[in-house]
């Protein structure tokens, strides 16, 4: 009996070390996570690994305007009016800045805090060129070169149209 046991608790053991093994082998296979940044409006929330990231180095303008042009199969959430939009990042992308874009044009000062809040009209607002049901909302890292862009769609919600077209109407 005393040899069976000691059977069973080998062959637990090797497959054990083979689990682990494979593990490891899998993780080495894959690429680095990028940091993430997260969008939060409400009680909904979208995250998201950077759309261009370079290992934290800065991109060069080619991967840049690639970058720029990417941004149909982004993540995207809806705000409604009197919502605030929030944004959070990695404390990796705050130790390096970052600024909030809004259609490709910087819409913050940079700021090294892994938060900021704006209100639901800084999106929707033809005096920011912002107007329209849906816009693009990055959010790059770095002061001193672009180190990252982390892309997302803010979209109307449906019952904010319907409030606006009865207002007009």
């Amino acid at each position: 009996m005393t040899t069976l046991q000691s059977v069973v608790r080998r062959r637990r053991a090797v497959a054990a070390a083979g689990a682990v093994s494979a593990g490891l082998l899998v993780l080495t296979a894959c690429d680095k996570p990028t940091p993430v940044a997260t969008i939060t409006v409400g009680s909904d929330s979208i995250s998201d690994e950077a759309l261009c990231y370079n290992d934290g180095d800065k991109l060069d303008e080619k991967s840049l305007a690639k970058c720029a042009k990417n941004t149909d199969d982004v993540e995207s959430i809806e705000v409604d009016q009197d919502q605030y939009v929030r944004f959070g990042v990695d404390p990796e992308i705050a130790e390096h800045g970052w600024v909030v874009l809004v259609n490709g044009r910087p819409f913050t000062e940079a700021t090294k805090k892994t938060y900021t809040t704006l209100p639901f009209n800084a999106f929707f607002n033809a005096q920011y060129g912002s107007e329209g049901d849906t816009n693009t909302v990055s959010i790059q890292e770095g002061t001193k070169g672009v180190r990252g862009v982390w892309t997302f769609k803010v979209k109307q919600s449906e019952d904010w149209k319907d409030a606006r077209k009865d207002s007009l109407s």
